[in-house]
């Protein structure tokens, strides 16, 4: 008579679905966590530059709308008020001469309105200013 020899083998299986909830609950926790540039919605024709160089989204952002339309950040400004924004802006532990500011303005907008606004800049003491265009 042949005897079986059954030795106590463990069969070993792997449950995958338990690592998988935890990676898809990972992905949403990053997701959702994670910190985007909050931009307006503004819609700008930005001029074009063959020369352009990337800067930093840190700091003032002005828009001119080439209806007149000025915001400062996300709030609505005017000429007058512009000036009083910048004034009452805080720069934290920078001065304002190295804060930088920068200027989005629609490609219709005329060259007179983008000198008034650098003028109410330079004359609230901000003296680091970008233009901002888009590339070619």
């Amino acid at each position: 008579m042949r005897l079986k020899s059954r030795r106590n083998r463990i069969n070993s299986n792997v449950d995958m679905t338990p690592m998988i909830d935890i990676v898809f609950q990972l992905i949403v926790f990053f997701l959702v966590s994670t910190t985007f540039a909050v931009v307006p919605g503004i819609k700008l024709n930005l001029p074009q530059s063959r020369t352009a160089e990337g800067t930093s989204v840190q700091g003032i952002t002005i828009y001119a709308e080439k209806n007149g339309v000025m915001f400062f950040n996300d709030i609505e400004v005017s000429m007058e008020t512009l000036g009083e924004q910048l004034r009452n802006f805080d720069t934290k532990d920078t001065k304002k001469e190295e804060f930088p500011v920068s200027l989005q303005a629609d490609d219709e907008v005329t060259n007179g309105t983008i000198v008034k606004i650098f003028d109410i800049i330079r004359e609230n003491g901000y003296s680091v200013i970008n233009l901002r265009t888009k590339t070619e």
